[in-house]
């Protein structure tokens, strides 16, 4: 008969091996439970099992000596606690506060993972286990066969409390062959998810560094705060990269920099530093930072740390709020093109801007008051387009409103005005003075609806707008808005410049047709096709913006998404002739195994915007995850109007319940005076079952006979 009993004397059995609970009460299951003569020993025999606070033991008997204050425990032993550590064992000697103690033929299983199997556990101080002639692994062990990959030391020790793990006399085995041998080493348990330690090494091949060698080390400073060096040792290159991050009460801060010396340019050092932070000064402001600087152009695409041509180190103080928004931006810009001059970006930009949004109860709608300043700094002091500098002072309001008329009809009134005062200095071809600019419109859509009998949603919506604006005063140099686009977002607004230097003159009216489809199987699809006329030819805009004949080029746009993760989005501009000036296409396709992204533009050359040539080129992005143990990632670039690649890449990897292996290949084929076509190869292994290992769960693999 099975006797069930609580006790508080019987709460050390739940105690879990890994962590020393409190005493408390313990339900104990047995099929005999009897206090043998003399008073002095309690013996719970047959098919023994202790519940205590989500932990479970089991056992073939426990017998607790009271006289010698000793605990026997008598197996097959298997006890798992809450957070998933597992231990076996045959037989085990433990005092009563499971402090110290002797478990024999033992396993003990941690976080699911990690396995170390011993003929003997020591228990000491209810804090450390130490473990004789241990073999260590989190691959899945076969009879017969040795584990992919296993660590043999003669001693190791686990601090339950540090959560770490010490080897004396310690060897990697790849399926029982010895690797490499180390006298003693230290590495976290797997539930440990941050402590200091040797991260994943890595090797790498370059057409410029050669072979070499990553060995990441990882620093936990404290819980708020680490550092991560990264020794790099090539055949053309010694380098130390580094990277410093830190939380505080009110925000964050991340540094990544690295020095190197290499057969590159011997003569001098290389390095980079790229710094970030975000802090919350109070009153709702946030003020971020992020500094960018190295030491020649060719040094981030060199060592893959960045592809970028144009460095920005910028502060800015930022404040949104419901109805106002400040916003103050220094920016210093150092240009990595060959082609390009500092002194001539402008370097040195400066924004400044607050606007705050009223409800004005007698005219209604929305009316946003605003007051913004700009300036361009350049260090060169030829007159002209090369040594201009710019300020501008200005103020605006703007008044919107919607209303709804009869029959469906949505009209939207709006109503602008612009006051700028430009100081422009070593340019003799543009005076300083003030600038204002009136502007009006009205937008009028009567959108249509129809739902077929499937649950299908269709909506037609005609759209025409009519918009006028009046420059008055100087005509100030362009300088911010040079990069005009004209695409479905504009088409309606009252300009289609991104910045304030340069406005439309006249009048000028859109007419556009949407048509939107909801499907009943999660299809969505957005067709929208409008062109604008103006009174007059606009100047600002470049040749093949679509913008700068009187009448423009028409606009196409489609858009199409399903429930499966797929997104196409394409945008074209073709005139009556139905030349393009511009087509671009974006397919993106998300799914549990299928993660790709492609793109691809159509340019014609624009002297105007340093394109002498047509410009077509295709990219992509793909991963496909071919099982649990197999994923495949593929990217590529092409020029299509040279013939001829930017970039391709090809990455394999493998994992298993124990180890990940990465493999992948890139080539970089751009040119530059200062950068050449570059290949890269990089290889890693990572074992799992310990702090750096797998971050998702891969199923064991099979044993067959």
């Amino acid at each position: 008969m099975r006797l069930v009993i609580q006790t508080c004397m019987l709460a050390f059995l739940m105690l879990s091996p890994l962590h020393l609970m409190a005493q408390g009460t313990a339900t104990l299951v047995a099929d005999n439970v009897r206090i043998a003569p003399g008073g002095t020993t309690l013996e719970a025999i047959g098919n023994v099992q202790v519940f205590y606070d989500g932990t479970t033991l089991s056992a073939a008997a426990i017998v607790f000596n009271q006289t010698t204050d000793s605990l026997t425990i008598s197996g097959p032993i298997f006890i798992r606690s809450p957070d998933g550590t597992v231990l076996s064992a045959e037989q085990a000697s433990l005092d009563p506060r499971l402090e110290n103690g002797v478990l024999r033929s033992a396993r003990v299983v941690l976080n699911q993972q990690l396995q170390l199997a011993t003929s003997r556990i020591d228990r000491v101080d209810g804090r450390y286990l130490q473990l004789a002639r241990t073999v260590a692994t989190s691959c899945n062990v076969c009879n017969g066969r040795a584990p992919l990959w296993e660590i043999r030391a003669s001693r190791v020790v686990h601090d339950q409390v540090e959560r770490q793990i010490y080897f004396d006399n310690a060897s990697l085995h790849i399926r029982g062959f010895p690797i490499f041998w180390v006298p003693q080493m230290r590495l976290p348990d797997p539930t440990l998810s941050r402590t200091s330690g040797l991260l994943i090494p890595s090797i790498r091949s370059n057409d410029v560094l050669g072979v070499g060698i990553k060995l990441p080390y990882f620093f936990r400073i404290g819980d708020s705060r680490d550092l991560t060096l990264t020794p790099y040792i090539s055949v053309n290159s010694r380098t130390l990269e580094g990277r410093y991050r830190q939380a505080f009460l009110n925000g964050t801060l991340e540094i990544n920099a690295a020095i190197s010396r290499d057969d590159v340019l011997p003569e001098s050092s290389r390095g980079y530093l790229f710094a970030e932070g975000r802090f919350d000064v109070g009153r709702e402001f946030q003020l971020a930072f992020d500094v960018e600087a190295t030491s020649d152009r060719a040094y981030l695409l060199d060592y893959g740390f960045s592809d970028k041509d144009r460095l920005d180190s910028a502060i800015s103080l930022l404040r949104v709020r419901d109805n106002d928004l400040f916003i103050a931006n220094l920016t210093y810009f150092d240009s990595l093109r060959d082609d390009e001059s500092d002194s001539a970006l402008p370097p040195l930009v400066a924004n400044l801007a607050y606007e705050r949004r009223y409800l004005p109860q007698a005219v209604g709608g929305i009316l946003t008051l605003g007051v913004s300043a700009d300036a361009f700094e350049r260090t060169n002091d030829l007159p002209g387009d090369t040594g201009r500098d710019l300020t501008r002072v200005g103020v605006n309001a703007n008044w919107n409103r919607q209303w709804l008329l009869p029959v469906g009809l949505v009209l939207n009134t709006e109503a602008d005005l612009a006051v700028d005062y430009f100081d422009v200095r070593q340019d003799p071809a543009f005076e300083s003075g003030f600038r204002s600019i009136p502007a009006a419109g009205a937008t009028l859509r009567w959108p249509l609806a129809r739902q077929t009998a499937d649950g299908t949603r269709h909506v037609l919506e005609p759209v025409i707008s009519v918009g006028w604006s009046q420059p008055n005063g100087i005509t100030p140099p362009n300088e911010d808005s040079t990069l005009a686009e004209y695409d479905e977002g504009n088409l309606l607004g009252l300009t289609r410049f991104p910045g304030q230097d340069a406005r439309e003159n006249g009048t000028h009216t859109a007419v556009a047709l949407s048509w939107t489809r909801y499907g009943a199987d999660g299809v969505t699809s957005v067709l929208t096709f409008g062109r604008l006329y103006q009174d007059q030819p606009q100047t600002g805009f470049s040749p093949t913006s679509g913008l700068s004949q009187q009448d423009t080029d028409w606009l196409v746009s489609a858009h199409f998404q399903t429930d499966t993760g797929l997104t196409i989005d394409a945008r074209a501009l073709f005139d009556d002739a139905f030349e393009f000036d511009k087509t671009e296409a974006r397919l993106s396709w998300i799914t549990d195994r299928v993660d790709l992204t492609a793109t691809y533009h159509w340019l014609p050359s624009d002297i105007n915007r340093n394109r002498p040539e047509p410009s077509s080129e295709w990219s992509f992005d793909a991963g496909y995850q071919y099982n649990d143990q197999w994923r495949f990632n593929l990217s590529g670039q092409y020029d299509v109007a040279t013939d001829t690649p930017r970039r391709a890449g090809l990455g394999v990897e493998w994992r298993n319940e124990c180890v990940t292996v990465d493999l992948s290949a890139s080539r970089r084929y751009t040119t530059f005076d200062t950068v050449e076509p570059t290949t890269d190869y990089g290889f890693s292994v990572s074992l799992s079952g310990f702090s750096t290992g797998r971050s998702t769960p891969v199923p064991a693999g099979s044993c067959y006979d």
